[in-house]
């Protein structure tokens, strides 16, 4: 009990406080920082140029380390690395990323010896031909500001790896010159730091040019002192989320960027209703709380551009698990913006305990991701994927084989509250299915080409616009429904987003339809390329609202589908939402369209996705019906068993198609799976009439099949 208030009386004293209602009681008000004189590189005319990307990884896994690395260069710290780069290299890892330290302004005072220890790691894994890839969030300090919130960072964050100041040391903490509490984001709402509530970090302000010196002198030391091959700084969103921020820089931003005052935080107008959970805040009707998510964007959009300008051609990559959704616009979190100054991407894709099989959801996103890395110069997309045993490992690597994408492999023992009796490393959850595609199907990825027989079109215009049905639905849920429709029909299909929609030749250059459900903003340039694209032939599949507002959110006099099926009538199939029905089945039963493979026998929750190789037809199969095995104590931080194993749902696994193709030059096939081991099937494509009759046993296969 002494302790529990010696740490409340320290608090206290020392301004982390305790909570109340969210917002700190002694956490005090920010003062305005001493301006420093700070020369950064200009990034007013930097264009964006084709990625760098001088190697291209395939298989990818986190390189983790812990606290006691901090002691290198002890010998057995090395001996540890040295192992690890051959364990790795037997598990076919062609770059690792490192994973920890992660929180990396709170090692400032470390940073000698984890620059030796990263170095050592790329001495080591190069002698493999192993890339190493650094990674850390740029922006953050943890400072949990209560009893409850340090446990809580103990609890859920062990991954980071914790060694933050503490509640005295803080107050002074520092690096180059600039104290961490005077580059922090100030809370609109009383004037305090800004604080991370889910990750109990305070954040640095991507628009305080004291911080962005203080990044880019770290950035230079980092590059000379590590021969690191790659870069990922994470982070590049804003957690303290829309109470953030209200510091000089930030308004001074706005209204020179926008002509705008950022109000007070009782304006209704504009805030909304903010007894809502903070990701619900904002009134979208005003031009103003709208130009104010831009504003916020902006910063961290030239943020990315500033690390670009530094780490010159080293690829650099940010972390994104999302970027579909509204409620992005409450973190700042745009990938699509981001783009155009990256090289790598990757899709967080999240997950560790049972509810990770049911994958169908995440297909959308995945294939929204890779959708942006292939328009920004057919750059790599990676999917990182959580494990704790094998099967978990299994699960990602299949998802990644199925989405066509590079693949990122992670344990997350660290995210459990200790790690298990039983816990795996890194190399041995990979190793398996590495060795076996290696050596049993060595299929490059970015050589392969999604079959499409249907575009979605995402317009970022209407996230970007917080745009809602009269039900509350956003044009991303209409989308997450075709995408789960077009998997439950084997139908390929790919994302347009904002800039390909106003492209006409662009639209014009593949003949599949465009689907339009819910595009209710759209620009004058989208629309005048959409009817280039009708007027010559292209088809679209609509369901209004159409073109209510424009790319700014305003609402115009005349909807623009007022016009659209008018002049197109026999281009335009008008539909209702898709969240409304299966409208890719009541097109396919009336005959209206005819997918490539069509399923006549066998369980329907096998999932297909067909891709060229070149001039070869390669078939990936999922299953959509895992049955999750949950590990019988193992939980999550949620209380969520953890993966243990795997099994089917499907009991009907021979399984038969129609083929809609004219010819084929590949007709006999071999089935493979990491559950066959070096055996396969032979399976023959034979011609019937018009069509190609394909029947395929996946009799003893419980997550993923090829056949090639």
């Amino acid at each position: 009990m002494s302790s529990r208030r010696k740490f409340i009386k320290q608090s206290l004293a020392s301004g982390i406080g305790l909570s109340m209602g969210g917002i700190s009681l002694a956490n005090p008000a920010a003062e305005k920082p001493a301006v420093k004189s700070v020369s950064l590189p200009d990034i007013s005319n930097m264009v964006s140029m084709p990625p760098d990307m001088p190697f291209i990884p395939r298989r990818v896994a986190s390189w983790w380390v812990t606290i006691e690395d901090l002691q290198w260069s002890q010998k057995s710290i090395r001996d540890k690395i040295k192992r690890r780069a051959a364990a790795f290299a037997e598990a076919q890892i062609d770059m690792v990323v490192n994973y920890g330290f992660h929180i990396r302004f709170d090692f400032s005072n470390y940073f000698g010896q984890l620059h030796g220890l990263m170095a050592n790691a790329c001495e080591e894994l190069h002698q493999y031909g192993i890339k190493f890839m650094d990674h850390y969030s740029c922006n953050h300090v943890e400072r949990p500001r209560d009893e409850a919130e340090f446990h809580k960072l103990h609890r859920r964050h062990r991954h980071h790896v914790l060694l933050f100041h503490d509640p005295i040391a803080a107050v002074h903490a520092q690096y180059e010159g600039h104290r961490f509490q005077d580059i922090c984001e100030v809370d609109i709402r009383d004037g305090s730091r800004g604080y991370s509530l889910q990750y109990q970090m305070e954040a640095f302000c991507h628009n305080n040019p004291n911080f962005l010196d203080m990044h880019v002198k770290y950035l230079k030391r980092l590059l000379n002192e590590v021969p690191i091959d790659a870069i990922e700084v994470d982070d590049m969103c804003d957690y303290v989320g829309l109470a953030a921020c209200g510091c000089v820089y930030c308004r001074e931003r706005f209204k020179r960027d926008y002509g705008r005052e950022i109000p007070p935080f009782d304006d209704k107008s504009f805030w909304g209703d903010t007894s809502k959970p903070m990701l619900w805040w904002g009134n979208y009707e005003n031009p103003a709380f709208r130009e104010f998510i831009q504003m916020k964007t902006d910063g961290i959009v030239d943020h990315v551009k500033l690390v670009k300008s530094v780490v010159g051609d080293l690829p650099l990559m940010s972390c994104c698990s999302s970027t579909g959704p509204i409620t992005l616009n409450a973190i700042s979190l745009d990938l699509e913006k981001m783009s155009p100054y990256l090289d790598f991407f990757m899709l967080e894709n999240v997950g560790t305990n049972v509810n990770s099989v049911q994958w169908i959801p995440k297909d959308a996103e995945a294939l929204h991701q890779k959708d942006i890395a292939k328009q920004r110069g057919d750059s790599p997309a990676i999917a990182l994927s959580y494990t704790i045993y094998e099967k978990g490992g299994y699960l990602g690597w299949a998802l990644s084989r199925f989405w066509g994408v590079a693949n990122w492999s992670s344990t997350h023992n660290q995210r459990l509250v200790e790690d298990p009796a039983d816990a795996r490393e890194m190399e041995e959850v990979i190793h398996e299915w590495n060795n076996w595609e290696v050596q049993q199907s060595d299929l490059d990825f970015r050589e392969g080409e999604d079959l499409v027989e249907v575009r979605l079109v995402s317009n970022s215009y209407c996230r970007d616009n917080g745009w809602r049905d009269g039900d509350g639905k956003e044009h991303w849920d209409r989308l997450k429904a075709w995408s789960a429709s077009c998997v439950a029909h084997n139908v390929g299909y790919r994302f347009v987003r904002a800039r390909e929609l106003s492209d006409a030749a662009s639209l014009l250059s593949e003949k599949t339809p465009l689907v339009l459900d819910g595009v209710a903003c759209v620009s004058d340039a989208q629309y005048n390329a959409i009817s280039s694209f009708l007027a010559s032939g292209g088809k679209a599949w609509l369901a209004l609202p159409f073109g209510t507002r424009d790319e700014k959110g305003y609402l115009r006099d005349k909807p623009l589908h007022d016009a659209l099926p008018r002049r197109f009538k026999r281009n335009i199939t008008v539909l209702d939402s898709a969240l409304q029905g299966d409208m890719l089945d009541k097109l396919i039963q009336e005959g209206r369209f005819k997918p490539l493979l069509t399923q006549v026998a066998g369980d329907k929750r096998w999932a297909v996705r067909m891709r060229w190789h070149g001039d070869k037809l390669v078939f990936h199969f999922l299953n959509a019906a895992i049955k999750a095995i949950p590990h019988p104590t193992i939980k999550d931080n949620g209380g969520v068993a953890i993966l243990q194993d795997i099994d089917s749902f499907i009991t009907d696994n021979r399984l038969s198609y129609r083929l809609n193709f004219k010819s084929l030059n590949e007709t006999s096939y071999l089935l493979k799976s990491p559950e066959l081991k070096e055996a396969h099937r032979e399976i023959t494509c034979i011609k019937k009439g018009k069509e190609y009759s394909l029947d395929v046993d996946l009799s003893d296969i419980k997550l993923y099949a090829v056949l090639q």
